[in-house]
């Protein structure tokens, strides 16, 4: 399907492509990496029947510009996020994190002012030590990686991606997730989040997660092998009153592998159930 960001918002690295879709109550939906907003395709437009969504590609990511010296680590990400939400003017929205974009989300909301309705965290990252592995050797090894010829690139991104579903993409799924990070500039900036995205941005998070106050519920596949159950329970037991939810079956990216399920748990109001 087609999927295309036609808004642009400005800022000090570079433009950030966003878009919206349907009428209501205000919900903004976060990827992660090495993701875009294209892994929204089917919930957008779903949850757009009733309500206002708001999808965008991180700095560096998807459609938003890639270059040089740009700064595209959380904490940038989550200053980003707080000033588009000022630019929309929206109020108190509902908040859908997926990934990395839990961290952007959680930095919003906790170190830079945002204001939310409620939190959904969806296979998201919060705290932990999620930084390792195949992450950590990309980031510390970045300027190796940066050098490999465009096939073996592009079959680490591709491998990669394979890891993070459960039940397989459908037929052109996987070469859409691949195209931001073809080519000299998008294989560069597949590189520069690695090197940027570091573990002690989320570190400042974890004594804060007990200030998270709004109702936040965690969702979370059974068979996630990127972000394994652990750390849908380390988010459980930090963040007062959150509600936990499995989703038998489904690997990381539950929005190609479950996506009506995941859609039935985001059209569901549950801030009147958090105490």
């Amino acid at each position: 399907m087609t999927w295309h960001l036609a808004e642009r918002f400005e800022t000090s690295d570079g433009y950030v492509r966003w878009a919206s879709f349907g009428e209501g109550d205000p919900v903004v939906l976060l990827h992660g990496s090495p993701f875009s907003s294209y892994i929204w395709r089917e919930i957008a437009p779903a949850l757009a029947r009733t309500r206002k969504v708001y999808v965008w590609d991180l700095l560096g990511f998807g459609q938003s510009e890639q270059r040089e010296g740009q700064d595209v680590g959380l904490a940038a990400q989550g200053r980003i996020f707080a000033g588009l939400l000022a630019h929309w003017g929206v109020s108190r929205p509902s908040v859908v994190a997926h990934d990395v974009g839990g961290a952007v989300a959680l930095r919003a909301l906790l170190l830079e002012g945002a204001e939310y309705g409620d939190l959904t965290l969806v296979d998201a990252v919060g705290g932990g030590a999620w930084g390792t592995g195949y992450f950590k050797l990309i980031r510390e090894n970045a300027h190796v990686f940066e050098q490999l010829p465009d096939y073996a690139h592009e079959s680490l991104v591709a491998s990669h991606l394979r890891h993070a579903t459960h039940t397989g993409y459908k037929p052109g799924v996987l070469d859409a997730y691949i195209d931001p990070w073809r080519g000299m500039k998008g294989q560069a900036a597949f590189y520069r989040q690695y090197r940027q995205f570091a573990q002690s941005q989320t570190d400042v998070l974890e004594p804060l997660l007990g200030n998270v106050t709004v109702p936040t519920r965690i969702i979370w596949g059974s068979e996630d092998r990127l972000l394994p159950t652990e750390f849908a329970e380390f988010l459980h037991a930090r963040i007062p009153h959150a509600e936990l939810t499995w989703v038998d079956g489904a690997g990381h990216t539950i929005q190609d592998d479950a996506p009506a399920r995941l859609l039935s748990h985001l059209a569901a109001d549950f801030r009147a159930e958090v105490v």
